[in-house]
């Protein structure tokens, strides 16, 4: 089964979590990619899609919600989860929290299995005007390697469960895996 993760990242750290999902995804067995939207031309080629995109400003990262429009019809026919990263703060490890209305109407849109928003990360020497100014008062790293590597491996437990074929079974749970 091929996996594609891809991601919308402005300072790396989205596409860091993509990268560790398709090594997670690797060892349980799939044949997983992470790959930036841009380099993806078809969609078809993959059995289910995970699609990243960094939050800034309760905004999902306008690549990831590009890729979303552009590939929405081939989306809705298999399986797709959505995570966003993004909070500069242990508020994602302490509490489940729900997709922003922009990437909740994205998911409504192709059918979306789940979703998760892990912690962000931001460098003390990040560049740009807004970056540097958040950076003095919320430089750190908040994304959770083994939390995102159980979600990641709840993700391929439903596709281990669900089988195939997929066209016409995407539905929209409100419980993400774990």
């Amino acid at each position: 089964m091929r996996i594609l993760i891809t991601y919308g990242s402005k300072l790396g750290g989205t596409r860091e979590i993509a990268g560790l999902m398709a090594r997670v995804l690797q060892d349980e067995g799939f044949d997983a990619e992470a790959a930036p939207p841009e380099a993806v031309d078809d969609v078809r080629v993959y059995d289910a899609v995970i699609v990243g995109g960094g939050l800034y400003a309760n905004h999902w990262h306008h690549r990831a919600r590009r890729f979303v429009h552009h590939h929405l019809h081939e989306l809705r026919g298999r399986p797709v989860w959505f995570f966003s990263s993004g909070p500069l703060d242990d508020s994602a490890a302490q509490e489940r929290i729900p997709p922003t209305a922009q990437v909740r109407a994205l998911m409504e849109q192709v059918g979306a299995r789940g979703h998760e928003t892990f912690g962000g990360r931001l460098e003390s020497d990040a560049r740009g005007f807004i970056a540097r100014a958040m950076a003095r008062e919320h430089a750190g790293d908040w994304r959770d390697p083994e939390r995102i590597a159980r979600w990641t491996r709840g993700v391929a437990r439903e596709l281990r469960e669900a089988g195939r074929p997929w066209a016409g079974s995407a539905v929209l749970h409100q419980d993400s895996p774990r």
